[in-house]
């Protein structure tokens, strides 16, 4: 399953200077900053397309600055590593994540080092806060209680409705608008004897982004996280909620989603849409690196915003992967220098034209296959992170997650849901005292 999941040389003569009183060269320590190697734990394993760009980018910054760093590429399980080590001294400096489980581990529980200093760093004549986009940098999910960034990202993650262009270059051009002009697409694709819509609904993430994005079309960014913060749960009786649970049972009911996708096993539907037996998927920017080994000859990946009500400009889903600095970090200064290096636009570039992946800079190469996402983002009036950004602990897991599936399984009706969800809330933020 793809989660792709996906900075500086010192300029200043200021900040050498800085680091040299630091002890830079000298062996002395002083605040957040050592001459001992950089610690960095990576989500990332050998051989993977980002772990190449990075790699690449140590070896440079190593040469530049004198400062080592030292690497374990552990995977995406370095920050279920990383919650026992919090409670040691043995913390690394540095670690990369999605948002989502960072925030879970380093920033909502204010383990995360306040990156201020990092954002008014120079990288290649601009400050790293014009390189981060002010729309992703000015999320509160992503600031700590002094009002200042805990994570750099490096690349954006988003999602749409991915599809064929050589088989649909109409959808180019002139995507639907609205609900209404998407579910008569469905219907057009139905009638032509092809799978309108391939799922792997054995996979919860994929299945939420249904309701969590209409939820966020209809209500605007933050609905979703209003909703789901309610103590009381009175939310799931607003009459919009229904609203958008009924459009996701409507994809069940009329057929419109790939058969067996209900009991099958990822990655076999998204499979089936590579090959050509379905003809859209909701999914991640990461679908046409993931999926590009089985696409059909000629496959031509492009995408549209998964649309809402009708006159509404499409809001877009924005993740991060980026660079977090624990609390605790022994050797914080260097690995913030670390975390900026890799905002130069030589492995900006890298990112898109090697891995794949949308790099955060807007001035970075950005593969044709995510042009279109590109520009949806580019052109959203706001962006809300992954489940609108809600990390409370468990409840995605426990209590969202598996109602969700239900609906959009089949199993429960959009009443059902709706009244089970609330009930199931009430309950989750009873257990944990509130």
């Amino acid at each position: 399953m793809g989660i792709a999941s996906r900075l500086i040389r010192p300029l200043a003569l200021a900040t050498v200077s800085a680091l040299a009183l630091a002890g830079c060269g000298t062996g002395g320590t002083s605040a957040g900053y050592s001459t001992g190697p950089i610690i960095y734990w990576s989500m990332w394993k050998e051989g993977e397309p980002q772990q190449k760009v990075i790699a690449g980018a140590i070896s440079d910054f190593e040469g530049e600055t004198g400062i080592q760093v030292k690497v374990q590429w552990q995977g995406r399980s370095n920050t279920d590593k990383l919650v026992p080590a919090l409670n040691t001294n043995n913390v690394p400096d540095i670690v990369d994540q999605t948002f989502a489980k960072l925030a879970t581990v380093l920033g909502d529980p204010g383990q995360a080092k306040s990156l201020g200093d990092a954002y008014a760093a120079d990288v290649e004549g601009s400050k790293v806060s014009a390189l981060v986009p002010a729309k992703y940098s000015s999320l509160v999910n992503i600031q700590n209680k002094d009002g200042q960034p805990w994570l750099i990202p490096y690349n954006l993650i988003t999602d749409g409705i991915w599809f064929n262009a050589a088989k649909h270059p109409d959808l180019v051009t002139a995507p639907p608008k609205d609900w209404a002009g998407f579910l008569a697409l469905l219907a057009k694709i139905k009638a032509s004897g092809v799978a309108p819509i391939a799922a792997d609904g054995d996979i919860a993430g994929y299945n939420s982004m249904w309701f969590t994005t209409l939820m966020n079309r209809t209500g605007g960014a933050g609905s979703f996280r209003t909703l789901v913060s309610d103590r009381t749960g009175a939310g799931w009786d607003d009459p919009k909620v229904l609203r958008v649970a009924q459009e996701v049972e409507q994809l069940v009911d009329a057929g419109y989603l790939i058969k067996g996708y209900d009991a099958s096993k990822f990655p076999a539907q998204q499979q089936a849409w590579g090959a050509g037996k379905a003809d859209l998927i909701l999914n991640g920017s990461w679908i046409p690196a993931e999926t590009k080994s089985y696409a059909a000859e000629g496959f031509q990946y492009s995408s549209f915003p998964l649309p809402g009500e009708s006159g509404k400009a499409p809001l877009a889903r924005t993740d991060f992967t980026g660079f977090a600095v624990p609390a605790k970090a022994k050797n914080a200064q260097a690995a913030e220098k670390l975390a900026t290096y890799l905002l130069r636009k030589k492995y900006q570039n890298a990112f898109g034209t090697q891995a794949t992946i949308l790099p955060v800079r807007s001035d970075a190469a950005v593969p044709d296959a995510l042009k279109k996402a590109k520009e949806s983002l580019d052109s959203a009036p706001s962006v809300y992170l992954q489940n609108d950004g809600v990390t409370y602990p468990g409840y995605i897991e426990k209590v969202f997650g598996p109602l969700d599936d239900q609906l959009f399984l089949g199993k429960i009706s959009s009443q059902e849901f709706v009244s089970q969800m609330k009930t199931a809330q009430i309950q989750y933020w009873k257990d944990k005292g509130q």
